[in-house]
């Protein structure tokens, strides 16, 4: 499997992603310069957490206009994973390849600590390599991670069970204490909390390097089932 990681100017974990899925996973893995994007060749599309063009008029609202986002619908379009991480989840919705917004912190304030959180969706292709309901330790970082959607949005995600994480001590004020979601075609995963920065027990957990695993045991699956 062979991932492209999407850099934005303003883009800072973008080498944290690399480093997990390129050093960690051991998969194939290009950083991929917004501008200079071909992802015709690339089996998954990870988009990394930041600060998108400053965060100007709102946190991934320029970079979801960019041109690259058009690859990225087309390739969620055919089926293929796509993962956004924090600014990267903040782009997913902005583009709208996700319901819902993410708004400033309740407490408006920058937080930068590891979270508890709970799984509650583990029949995709990103968590299959988890137990339902299993409480994992990921570290957050953001200043707007407050998911909010409005009551019929809600009632959607959870009659389709497009819910997979939940913060086990909500830090940010999100709806239903929302930390990722999915799409209802199950292969575009939003998600506020850094798996790539929890895939080593020397960072503190290793409990994210599950996520990416998961994406490629699928895509393995898939792969020969299809070959």
């Amino acid at each position: 499997m062979k991932f492209a990681v999407v850099v934005f100017p303003g883009s800072n974990c973008d080498r944290d992603m690399y480093h997990a899925v390129k050093e960690v996973l051991q998969a194939e893995a290009d950083l991929v310069w917004y501008e200079d994007s071909n992802l015709e060749n690339y089996d998954g599309i990870l988009v990394p957490g930041g600060f998108s063009y400053g965060d100007y008029l709102r946190s991934g609202a320029v970079a979801s206009t960019s041109n690259v986002m058009k690859q990225i619908k087309a390739h969620a379009a055919k089926g293929k994973p796509v993962l956004g991480v924090c600014n990267g989840f903040q782009i997913l919705t902005e583009a709208g390849l996700l319901p819902g917004a993410l708004m400033r912190n309740k407490k408006l304030s920058f937080m930068c600590h590891q979270e508890e959180l709970i799984v509650e969706n583990a029949n995709t292709s990103f968590t299959s390599g988890y137990e339902k309901r299993e409480v994992v330790r990921f570290p957050i970082a953001h200043g707007e991670g407050n998911y909010f959607c409005d009551e019929e949005t809600l009632s959607e995600l959870k009659a389709n069970n497009q819910i997979v994480f939940t913060y086990k001590n909500n830090p940010n004020g999100s709806v239903e204490d929302i930390a990722g979601i999915i799409n209802k075609e199950g292969n575009v995963l939003g998600m506020m909390p850094h798996p790539e920065r929890a895939v080593e027990e020397l960072l503190g957990s290793a409990d994210g390097l599950r996520l990416f695993k998961s994406m490629v045991q699928n895509w393995r699956d898939t792969y020969a089932t299809n070959a």
